[in-house]
């Protein structure tokens, strides 16, 4: 009895060692701050969004203004004009939300031009990532620059380098 409970257990860790998943560990912010085309995404996407930023700051400021207009004025108005000048500050109020929201909100402006410039280099590390695991028969890649936290990563794991030399950037 004694030796088939070995032998089941020498089973099982051999088979296990058999089915080990090999793996690698990459940091993509590293890497796509040092490809040059997403630090240029990046810098246009920074200034529309600087631009974008101004923009709404101007209508805010308008707005403060109306609104101390109407505190200085309010005692000298007739109700029917406070009922307008207060109809006229929240619509104000109103469009520069929607700007805001325009601009920077979940599927805004902001989104959309990100996409559209970081999303195609952000693609091309996928891709790069893709092929250098398919060549080297990694079972799975652990990114360690965003969402997942590594404690401890032998350096030896690290293939942000390789993926930048598929990338063709130094």
């Amino acid at each position: 009895m004694k030796k088939i409970v070995w032998l089941a257990i020498i089973g099982i860790l051999f088979s296990a060692s058999i089915n080990a998943q090999k793996y690698a560990i990459i940091d993509t912010r590293f890497i796509l701050d040092r490809m040059p085309e997403y630090k240029t995404a990046q810098k246009q996407l920074d200034d529309i969004a600087a631009g974008w930023q101004k923009e709404i700051d101007e209508k805010q400021a308008a707005l403060d203004k109306m609104y101390r207009d109407f505190d200085a004025e309010e005692v000298m108005l007739s109700e029917e004009l406070k009922r307008k000048r207060q109809d006229q500050l929240f619509l104000k109020e109103k469009e520069v939300r929607d700007l805001q929201r325009q601009r920077f909100g979940f599927e805004g402006d902001l989104f959309k031009k990100r996409q559209e410039l970081i999303k195609p280099v952000q693609d091309r590390v996928y891709n790069a990532v893709q092929k250098i695991s398919t060549q080297r028969g990694y079972d799975f890649v652990l990114d360690k620059s965003e969402g997942i936290t590594i404690i401890f990563a032998d350096p030896k794991l690290d293939k942000s380098e390789d993926i930048l030399k598929e990338l063709g950037v130094r």
